[in-house]
């Protein structure tokens, strides 16, 4: 067999092979990959969960031996005490009642900020979840600086003070991580540059959750005015 060959383009598919690779005695067809080291997710992870929930039940009963439960005398229809609290858990909402319509406390804004942190992360800037501002600075600060303003628009007309403070903390926080980058010689100013629109949006969350139900749990009184918990 000749070992003259030719190569060229013709539009017959059937006719001509699409790609034809030439392997000779100067070259190796063979694949050279060296295994990467891998770790087992199961057992684990499980085993980790496993120790962990182990934990947590040993210090709940621990808990639950050393100090009483702080519950009051069973419920009166007739005498309902003032104020009256729902659950810690559901303080968070009481104390959005007490500024905003139950439609926008109880539905609207808990639905929105949920639907926002499923939809965020698939956003086409966050795939690679990489840093809010390192890309498209300029018109992603714009963006920034109109819904941090209507937002605090929005809280200032409602005089919703308590969830303004985390508002303006962590809108500061996010300023600055829009002047730093991950090579600022700060390592908190890199921290900061890396993260994504996700964790802001997630720390926003948790910071109101936890600023409105401690509000609710120590600083509302009678008629859900405002008390010092330190005073009777």
């Amino acid at each position: 067999m000749s070992a003259d060959f030719t190569a060229g383009m013709d539009s017959n598919a059937r006719k001509s092979p699409v790609r034809i690779a030439f392997i000779t005695r100067r070259t190796s067809a063979q694949v050279k990959v060296t295994d990467e080291e891998k770790l087992q997710t199961y057992p684990e992870v499980l085993f980790r969960a496993a120790i962990a929930i182990e934990l947590l039940t040993i210090v709940l009963v621990f808990i639950a031996l050393m100090f009483n439960a702080p519950l009051e005398g069973l419920a009166d229809p007739s005498h309902t005490p003032n104020p009256a609290k729902a659950p810690w858990y559901f303080l968070g909402l009481q104390e959005m009642l007490h500024y905003f319509p139950p439609v926008v406390a109880g539905v609207l804004v808990p639905t929105l900020v949920v639907i926002a942190l499923i939809v965020i992360p698939y956003f086409s800037m966050n795939i690679e979840a990489e840093g809010l501002f390192l890309k498209d600075r300029p018109r992603r600060l714009r963006i920034f600086y109109i819904v941090a303003a209507a937002l605090m628009i929005f809280l200032l007309v409602f005089d919703v003070y308590v969830a303004l403070v985390p508002s303006l903390i962590v809108a500061a926080f996010m300023m600055v991580a829009a002047q730093s980058s991950p090579q600022s010689p700060s390592a908190f100013r890199r921290y900061l540059a890396s993260k994504p629109l996700s964790y802001w949006v997630m720390t926003w969350f948790l910071f109101e959750l936890v600023v409105l139900t401690a509000v609710g749990t120590f600083f509302r009184g009678p008629g859900w005015s405002w008390v010092l918990p330190w005073r009777s």
